[in-house]
């Protein structure tokens, strides 16, 4: 057996097994549930924290800083995630858009939850040849060796017009729910606060997130199918309760009805799960991804984007150059 500096045996603790020592060769200090705890080159114990986490110091007993995050960790043997051995209890336990939501809220998610989170990045997922598709195909055309760039390029252009919208249509429906105990209970209850809300977006010169598509002039079809899968998972919450009745409501205020775009129903749909609001537009640039690697797949079984080039390329027009008055653009 080893023995301390003082020749006797270190110390046995309750089931007969040896301690360490420190320096001076008495046994090192542990915590309440008997817990071995460094210490510093002086033998006393490392400070820690107010949680009572362990600083690691360097050979000069200078604090080190931590990074405490409950996400990805890496040992020698395992990786793991969320609090879960990623080999044995994730990769093929755990569904990529479950781990998604995962992820960002660091809570499992309850199958309907998934359900709706699923629905709302397929409904993201894809929608044609838009300035981000066409944009991630003419950068790979152009860097064929940079498959990252061209789906940078791609995400790089979802905004205001483009995939911003859902982020934009469920910050627009927090703020005109918040603060306000109780919230309607019935439709009649929504449709009041949705002709208010309406009425003063009018009267400001402001438009309404999430109303009115492009192309869809007749309703978009994934709309009504995001609210019948909220209700059926009973997800159906008040952000959505106030964007359906935006739609039952808002042809008394402007006189017209205008579809209620899928893009921000999905931001209501992605509010009332609770995920964060500051992040609505990245679960949308995270449905892209997929969408884009499809354009590239495509692009490289049936390439469109030389033809895209040279539509332009062939057929651009010289004209006399135009200045900006004086004053410049803003003059």
């Amino acid at each position: 057996m080893p023995e301390d500096v003082a020749g006797g045996r270190p110390p046995a603790d309750a089931s007969g097994g040896r301690q360490p020592e420190h320096v001076a060769g008495g046994r090192r200090p542990e915590d309440a549930a008997g817990v071995r705890r460094p210490e510093d080159a002086a033998g006393g114990r490392r400070p820690e924290d107010a949680a009572g986490v362990r600083r690691p110091e360097d050979a000069a007993g200078v604090r080190r800083p931590e990074y405490p995050t409950a996400l990805g960790a890496s040992s020698r043997k395992e990786i793991t995630l969320l609090g879960h051995d990623l080999a044995a209890d994730v990769m093929g336990e755990v569904g990529f858009g479950e781990l998604a939501f995962w992820l960002a809220t660091q809570r499992r998610p309850a199958p309907g939850e998934v359900r709706v989170f699923e629905a709302v990045l397929a409904a993201l997922a894809d929608h044609g040849f838009t300035p981000t598709a066409i944009v991630t195909r003419l950068t790979y055309l152009s860097a064929p060796d940079s498959v990252q760039g061209a789906l940078a390029a791609g995400l790089l252009g979802g905004g205001s017009r483009f995939l911003g919208v859902t982020e934009d249509c469920g910050r627009f429906l927090h703020e005109m729910i918040a603060g306000r105990d109780p919230l309607p209970c019935d439709d009649s209850g929504w449709d009041a606060l949705a002709l208010e809300t309406v009425r003063a977006r009018r009267e400001s010169g402001l438009l309404i997130p999430g109303l009115g598509h492009h192309v869809h002039k007749d309703g978009d079809p994934r709309t009504p199918r995001l609210f019948e899968i909220a209700a059926e998972e009973g997800l159906f919450g008040p952000h959505l309760s106030l964007f359906a009745a935006i739609g039952r409501v808002h042809p008394r205020v402007l006189g017209r009805t205008l579809p209620l775009n899928g893009a921000g129903a999905c931001g209501a749909a992605l509010a009332d799960l609770g995920l964060p609001l500051e992040l609505l537009r990245g679960f949308a640039l995270l449905a892209r991804t997929a969408g884009l690697i499809g354009q590239l797949a495509e692009e490289l079984r049936h390439p469109v984007a030389n033809e895209i080039f040279l539509s332009v390329d062939l057929n651009n027009r010289s004209v006399p150059p135009e200045p900006y008055p004086d004053g410049g653009p803003h003059g």
